[in-house]
């Protein structure tokens, strides 16, 4: 048994799909589950149509429609006409979201979140179905809001694993020995049916649940890079394909802000030794780069980097050291305000992190400091991590660069810095 997950790149329109359709026709060793991500950059739109319901803006119906075209539009491309079951499914699907669209939010705004921005993995999903038993593979649609149980901490679904994996064990098994299953990611469900995200990009965690409960022998990721590499090609004009990295690593790097993969991916995978193969769609031959438990360090330096960051330091009133209750009470207000750190340095009075700068956040975190301690806050940085460092990589991205923090353990060099005026 294999799990699949198709990301948002690889349906992003009728080539996509038909794409999709022709890698699953070639995979021969057995059960299949497949995890789909909703469709391009649908789950921007969908957070642009929360935020003008939320806001009672006169664009939130025209959000909606172009939402709903844009599906209607691709289904009536695939199908060539309006008999297929699909169009019916899709629009009781988006029923759901004008009867919410009817009325004043009177919720809580991530709560609100989930219930809009999830309809479009559930749509991508039951299009993707749809093409799949359209080309004689023979496909069940399956809900994730009945397998994947959360609590109810809405936009950051904690998942309840033993009910999760009961759920899986009990139904999914015997259905994958029929069908292959069409599933959606970043999505799950609570006790009381409403229904939560895993978190932003949570999809390649759901397929690492899937493939934990399921016991599969891989999950592969498919993806429009390679594989996994030692630097986005964003910042980089010249980059190296990974071909094999340890789960340890792999870690580290999603840790620090790879976005190849999902952070929480690999420890699923890893309780159970279920390796994971990052490939490409585009050429859907090639090996791509492959996750397991062997440890050998990393062929060559990885490079990440985040951009928009903010550096907050923050000092005690009177001077005193910033010892273990300063230091729990700052990381109780991190927590509070749900702001996670990206690096940190302390010193005998001082306490540096770099962060993602939300201003909204941002601000309300600080009036919450500045009443225990003294707060500084640079903003408009970018944080730059180093993989197995050594000096002239750090020369290479230094350039022309002031760093404001710099933090490094033998394998890892962080810096925060802006550039020179």
């Amino acid at each position: 048994m294999d799990i699949f997950k198709f990301g948002g790149a690889s349906v992003k329109d009728v080539e996509g799909v038909k794409n999709l359709a022709n890698i699953v026709s070639e995979y021969k060793k057995g059960e299949l589950l497949i995890v789909v991500s909703a469709m391009g950059k649908m789950t921007n739109k969908l957070e642009e149509l929360t935020q003008a319901y939320l806001l009672q803006s006169d664009t939130a119906h025209s959000i909606f429609d172009e939402v709903k075209h844009f599906h209607f539009n691709l289904i009536e491309e695939l199908f060539k006409g309006t008999n297929n079951p699909v169009y019916d499914d899709v629009a009781n699907t988006f029923v759901e979201i004008d009867w919410l669209l009817e009325d004043e939010p009177d919720n809580d705004p991530d709560y609100i979140y989930d219930q809009i921005v999830s309809i479009g993995e559930v749509v991508s999903t039951k299009i993707v179905a749809a093409w799949l038993n359209e080309t004689n593979i023979k496909t069940l649609w399956v809900d994730a809001r009945n397998y994947i149980q959360t609590d109810n901490t809405y936009r950051e679904g904690k998942v309840d694993w033993d009910k999760t994996n009961q759920l899986i064990q009990r139904d999914l098994i015997s259905l994958l020995h029929q069908n292959i299953i069409v599933t959606q990611g970043f999505i799950g469900g609570t006790s009381e049916n409403y229904t939560t995200t895993l978190g932003r990009e949570g999809s390649d965690y759901s397929a690492a649940i899937f493939a934990s409960c399921l016991n599969a022998n891989a999950l592969t990721i498919w993806k429009d890079v390679p594989g996994v590499l030692n630097a986005d090609p964003k910042w980089f004009d010249e980059t190296e394909k990974i071909p094999q990295l340890s789960y340890h690593d792999a870690i580290e790097l999603t840790y620090y802000g790879a976005t190849v993969i999902h952070p929480k991916t690999i420890k699923p995978l890893q309780n159970k030794g279920i390796p994971l193969f990052v490939r490409s769609f585009l050429q859907p031959e090639a090996s791509g780069t492959a996750i397991t438990k062997e440890s050998n360090p990393l062929p060559v330096p990885s490079f990440i980097f985040k951009i928009n960051q903010a550096l907050i330091s923050i000092f005690p009133k009177d001077y005193s050291f910033i010892i273990e209750e300063n230091l729990s009470n700052i990381f109780e207000l991190f927590h509070q305000h749900k702001i996670k750190i990206n690096t940190m340095l302390n010193s005998a009075i001082s306490f540096s992190v770099s962060v993602d700068d939300n201003e909204e956040k941002i601000t309300k975190l600080i009036a919450a400091l500045s009443t225990q301690f003294t707060v500084k806050y640079n903003k408009g940085l970018e944080l730059v991590t180093i993989r197995y460092y050594n000096q002239q990589t750090i020369d290479r991205v230094a350039v022309n660069k002031d760093i404001l923090l710099e933090v490094k353990s033998r394998h890892t060099c962080q810096m925060v810095m802006k550039n020179k005026v």
